[in-house]
């Protein structure tokens, strides 16, 4: 007449073996239970208990994983989803929190400590196992839409001296807004719902978009440096630069950097890489014959960097695809870096059991 059940007898002993989540599970919780210490110093001793950060992490990690549009929906996921549970560690009777809980912890800065914390972890576990390379790298940049639109664009002379926006005009905050015929840049306005957002394009029309950057390396295509930035004509060639002084002031110096041809433009950062003895392997555009990557054109290793540069797309495939972050719901360059490490963190795992299945 009575009869009980876990999570572990409906969603472990059934799910198969050879299952990728059982890998992406397993190094999970390995670099959660190193990463333990760390997590300790960011809670206090005091107050009421809170939800401990390696479910906050799983859970992020599963709405990046399997494409959970919202935390709305992933509060929904938490609640009727066994393998998620399992994967988080809920038991059948624990509720599960509020979506609110996230935007608390974003607010805090804690979510992006704890995926930063993740990310470089991981990145330590890949090199002991030796499927990381640290001598040939590849470099590349993507836009991603900011969550605000062409409406909230102001011109920077109507923000008060904080800076902050004027009230919205009568008929509310989205009111009807004819901009046709304006002329509008990055020096004159800016969106009143997102200031770090800039008007950035690359072929499809200027939107509001953020810049997130890869270093991924070549043998294995793991991503291991990123960082996000507001974009400029500029800040590809700059980021590159500050990820691979970091890189080489971490003792992992590579020996060539890979990119397209937008990067040896200007000359500014081949001549940066050749003075910490970087190789640059840039691709060079036709109507540069004086371009200074060409003296390296000649090098051996040079026709498989640039083969193999082309691997990072599929980094920002899933990265825009399957984490649904081509237009990212947060605002402001610090939390879309959070979401973005999440769902690089995200990509290296599922790569990482993929190689292991092969």
């Amino acid at each position: 007449m009575f009869s009980s059940a876990t999570i572990e007898s409906l969603v472990e002993k059934k799910l198969p073996s050879d299952h990728p989540l059982r890998k992406i599970k397993a190094k999970a919780d390995e670099v959660l239970r190193d990463l333990s210490s760390e997590f300790d110093k960011l809670y206090s001793g005091r107050g009421r208990p809170s939800i401990a950060p390696e479910r906050l992490l799983r859970a992020l990690l599963w709405m990046a994983l399997f494409s959970v549009r919202s935390e709305r929906q992933l509060e929904e996921v938490l609640r009727f989803d066994l393998r998620c549970r399992w994967f988080v560690g809920l038991s059948l009777d624990e509720e599960a929190w509020d979506h609110s809980t996230f935007s608390k912890a974003r607010d805090s800065v804690l979510l992006e400590t704890l995926a930063e914390l993740f990310f470089n972890r991981h990145l330590e576990f890949l090199r002991e196992a030796g499927l990381l390379s640290s001598e040939h790298l590849s470099v590349d940049g993507t836009l991603l839409a900011a969550w605000a639109s062409h409406k909230s664009i102001i011109k920077r002379s109507d923000l008060d001296k904080d800076g902050k926006p004027p009230p919205a005009p009568p008929g509310g905050r989205n009111s009807w807004v004819d901009f046709k015929g304006q002329k509008r840049s990055n020096e004159t306005h800016v969106s009143a719902t997102d200031a770090e957002a800039r008007l950035a394009s690359k072929g499809t029309g200027a939107k509001l978009s953020h810049e997130l950057h890869v270093i991924s390396e070549n043998r294995n295509n793991f991503v291991v440096a990123m960082e996000v930035t507001s974009p400029t004509g500029t800040s590809e060639r700059e980021a590159a630069f500050r990820m691979v002084e970091s890189e080489c002031a971490s003792g992992r110096k590579p020996a060539t950097l890979g990119a397209d041809r937008k990067y040896s433009d200007g000359d500014d950062l081949v001549d940066a890489l050749a003075a910490i003895d970087v190789v640059p392997h840039f691709a060079v555009r036709d109507d540069r014959p004086n371009a200074g990557a060409r003296a390296f054109h000649d090098n051996l290793g040079y026709p498989v960097s640039i083969r193999k540069r082309m691997r990072i797309e599929e980094v920002f495939a899933y990265v825009k695809t399957v984490c649904c972050l081509a237009k990212v719901k947060v605002r402001g360059t610090i939390r879309v870096c959070g979401v973005s490490l999440l769902a690089l963190t995200a990509y290296n795992l599922t790569h990482e059991a993929r190689l292991a299945r092969a």
